[in-house]
């Protein structure tokens, strides 16, 4: 393995923000339900600012949607190394993708509770 010469400080900074810019550009071409749940944060952002809601329950709102963002962000990086691994079927590759899409779907649940009770509290207090 080559000795590669490793970044301090604020370079390491720049660099970590250019891997993470390429992972979102990545995630934006390759995958489907990323760009869909990036269309929903969109969506949402413009009802809950036309909605009176308070600051604590717009950050609420919005941040259950980036955290769907963030488990789908680590579910597309799971199936990626399992198909990196091969595409042949196995047990433990089964498994690993369906636990990651299974985070992804409790992520999607509290998200639709929490934006159900706010929204319940806030027009029907």
């Amino acid at each position: 393995m080559k000795n590669k010469k490793k970044a301090i400080g604020f370079s390491r900074v720049i660099n970590a923000t250019k891997y993470s810019m390429l992972g979102f550009k990545s995630a934006i071409k390759y995958e489907t339900a990323f760009r869909q749940e990036l269309i929903l944060l969109i969506i949402a952002y413009i009802v809950v600012m036309l909605i009176n809601f308070s600051i604590y329950e717009r950050i609420l709102l919005l941040g259950s949607i980036g955290v769907v963002m963030i488990v789908e962000l680590i579910n597309s990086a799971i199936e990626c190394v399992v198909d990196r691994i091969g595409y042949e079927k196995h047990e433990l590759s089964g498994r690993a993708k369906d636990y990651g899409s299974a985070a992804v779907f409790l992520s999607l649940i509290l998200t639709l509770i929490l934006w159900i009770y706010l929204f319940a509290c806030h027009f029907f207090p």
